[in-house]
C-alpha cells in the first residue's frame, strides 16, 4: 500500500527554525538530527537522553514557536513515514486498523484514507503537522477528534527506556490534552487508527470514495456548509472538500502565498470553566458542553486558580464544565481581525481572530508581544486567562 510521503530537504546544523515551522519565525538550531525510520528516532532519542542536555523533538513545526535566539541544543526531526494496514488476527467487521509512522504528513494520510473510502478522520482534513503529534494534542476539528479513532500508540518511554504499545484509553485523551502533554515523557514512534470501511465496492480499490460515506456530521457549521442536518452522512470526498474550503476561508490551510496561513493555527485553546463561572459572562458569550466529560473534581488545582477559576472546596458537589469560545472573548475586547500593534510584523489573522500570523517579516518577539497583549485584554475584560495552544521555546507570555 503506497501512501504519499514527505521528501525531506537537506538540513544542517544552524538551520533557522523559521524554515522548519509554519509560523516562520525562530533562530538557528545548534545541531540537527533527522530520523528517517522509527529505529533511528528511538535510537537518537535514547542517545540524547543519555547526553543529559535539553533537546527538541520537531515534526511538521505547525504547533511550535521558537525564540529569535533559536534553540542552542539538538533538534531531532521526525521523518519516518509510511502507513500500513494491520492484520492483528482479531475480527474487525467493517473496520480498518491502520499503523501510521510518526513522521507521516497528517493531511496526506487523510487524503489517502478518503481515496480508499475509510472514514473517521475526514473532518480532520487540512490540519498541518505529522501523525506523531496527533495524540499529544488529541487533535480535533469540525466534530471529530483523534480520540474517536485512536487504537494505540507505539511509544518510547523515557523512564522505562523501552518501546511499548499504549492503548488509547490509557492516554487520558481530553480537549487538546493527553497524558503525554501532562508529563508522560517519551517519543511517539507510530500510531494505530481504527477507521470505518464504508465503501460497498468489493474491490475497495481506486475511487472507492465515490461510494463511501463519511462518519455522521456532528458540527453545526459543517452541516450548514453541506446542507444537511446534524447526524447525517455524506459522500466522504464531499465532506473532505467542504472542510478544506472552510479551513481555507479561515487561513487554516497552509499556503505560501497566504500570510494568514503563516501561523501556528489557533494560537489559544478555548477556555474550559465551570458553568457557574460562565453564567457571570455576557449572555451572548458562546458556551459549549464538553463531550463525555465527567463533572470537575471538587478541589481546585493550582493551575485552575492561576487561570482565574473560582475555588472549589472539599466536600462540594462537583460542577459541570463548559467550553468557551476564545475567538469570541478576543473579539469582544475590541481586538478585530487584522489587528496589529504599531510597528509589529505579527498580526491577528484577517480571516480568523484566533490565529496570530506572520505578515512576512515578523520576529518571534513580535508574535509573543501580540499574544501577551491579547491575554491581558481578555483577562482584564472577562477574568479569563487564555492558554497558548502551540509549544513555546524561549518565549514567555
Amino acid at each position: 500500500m503506497n501512501f504519499p510521503d514527505i521528501v525531506p530537504e537537506p538540513l544542517g546544523d544552524g538551520t533557522p527554525l523559521a524554515k522548519l515551522t509554519t509560523m516562520r519565525v525562530g533562530g538557528p538550531a545548534g545541531r540537527i538530527l533527522v530520523a528517517h525510520g522509527a529505529e533511528d528516532l528511538a535510537r537518537h532519542a535514547s542517545e540524547l537522553w543519555d547526553e543529559g542536555e535539553p533537546w527538541l523533538l520537531l515534526g511538521g513545526g505547525s504547533n511550535t514557536v521558537v525564540s529569535d535566539e533559536g534553540f542552542p541544543g539538538t533538534v531531532l526531526i521526525a521523518r519516518n513515514t509510511g502507513a500500513a494496514r494491520i492484520d492483528d488476527g482479531e475480527e474487525h467487521a467493517g473496520r480498518v486498523r491502520l499503523r501510521v509512522q510518526a513522521g507521516h504528513d497528517w493531511d496526506h494520510l487523510v487524503a489517502a484514507c478518503v481515496d480508499r473510502g475509510w472514514s473517521g478522520i475526514e473532518a480532520l482534513s487540512g490540519i498541518p503537522g505529522l501523525a506523531g503529534a496527533a495524540p499529544v494534542q488529541n487533535i480535533g476539528a469540525y466534530g471529530q477528534e483523534l480520540s474517536d479513532v485512536l487504537h494505540s500508540i507505539e511509544f518510547l518511554d523515557r523512564e522505562r527506556r523501552e518501546v511499548r504499545r499504549i492503548p488509547a484509553e490509557e492516554l487520558e485523551l481530553g480537549y487538546r490534552d493527553s497524558a503525554i502533554k501532562r508529563g508522560l515523557e517519551g517519543v511517539v514512534l507510530s500510531i494505530d487508527l481504527m477507521l470505518a470501511e464504508t465503501s460497498e465496492d468489493p474491490d475497495r480499490g481506486a475511487h472507492a470514495e465515490a461510494r463511501a460515506l463519511s462518519a455522521p456530521v456532528l458540527y453545526g457549521q459543517l452541516a450548514d456548509a453541506l446542507g444537511v442536518t446534524i447526524g447525517e452522512r455524506v459522500p466522504i470526498r464531499e465532506l473532505r472538500n467542504s472542510v478544506l474550503r472552510l479551513r481555507s476561508s479561515k487561513g487554516m490551510v497552509l499556503d505560501a502565498e497566504d500570510h494568514d496561513s503563516w501561523s501556528a493555527g489557533s494560537f489559544f485553546t478555548n477556555p474550559i470553566v465551570t458553568e457557574r463561572f460562565a453564567r457571570e459572562l455576557p449572555e451572548n458569550a458562546p458556551r459549549f458542553p464538553l463531550r463525555g466529560e465527567d463533572p470537575a473534581p471538587a478541589v481546585t488545582t493550582f493551575e485552575e486558580l492561576a487561570a482565574g477559576m473560582p475555588l472549589r472546596l472539599p466536600g462540594a458537589v462537583p460542577e459541570r464544565m463548559v467550553k468557551l469560545s476564545a475567538a469570541w472573548l478576543i473579539e469582544n475586547t475590541g481586538i478585530r481581525k487584522g489587528f496589529r500593534l504599531p510597528g509589529s510584523g505579527a498580526a491577528i489573522s484577517s480571516k480568523h481572530t484566533l490565529a496570530i500570523t506572520n505578515r512576512g517579516a515578523a520576529t518571534a518577539a513580535d508574535v509573543a508581544e501580540l499574544a501577551r497583549f491579547v491575554v491581558q485584554r481578555v483577562q482584564q475584560e472577562f477574568g479569563v486567562i487564555l492558554a497558548p495552544e502551540p509549544n513555546l521555546y524561549g518565549l514567555e507570555l
